[in-house]
């Protein structure tokens, strides 16, 4: 029996059941659609050459980041990615810490978002220096 796509759901978003480690979030990412599966895997590996060891895992339909050394099961989380039709929304749970701030205001105090749209080129070096800087910071517990 062949494996089944994963389903999409609103704006995109994959469904990818929870769990933990790099194998979740590729399939989250293989599951992306369009533009947005090569420029999140373009990203993810930058996150991984800029904190190296990142812990990762996917919850609520979302792949999040997380300082290394939490184990199996890491509980504290510094960045995570949505899909949307027309943009990938990365949240920076400590957003409001970074110098500079993302530029997307949240109803969260702290955090703060980045969108990426298709026909806009990521400041690869400012995005890295983000997640470096959001690496470092206490993660959000959950």
């Amino acid at each position: 029996m062949a494996d089944k796509a994963p389903v999409l759901l609103s704006g995109g978003n994959p469904q990818i059941a929870k769990g933990y480690g790099d194998a979740p979030v590729q399939a989250y990412i293989a599951a992306m659609p369009g533009w947005k599966s090569p420029v999140w895997r373009r990203l993810d590996k930058l996150i991984e050459k800029t904190v190296p060891g990142v812990a990762k895992a996917v919850k609520w339909n979302s792949p999040f980041y997380g300082p290394p050394g939490q184990g199996d099961e890491p509980t504290h989380w510094f960045l995570s990615i949505h899909c949307f039709d027309k943009y990938i929304k990365v949240a920076f749970f400590r957003g409001q810490s970074l110098d500079p701030v993302p530029p997307v205001a949240s109803k969260s105090g702290d955090t703060r978002y980045f969108h990426i749209h298709d026909d806009e080129p990521v400041d690869e070096a400012a995005f890295a220096d983000w997640v470096k800087q959001a690496a470092a910071l206490p993660g959000e517990k959950m």
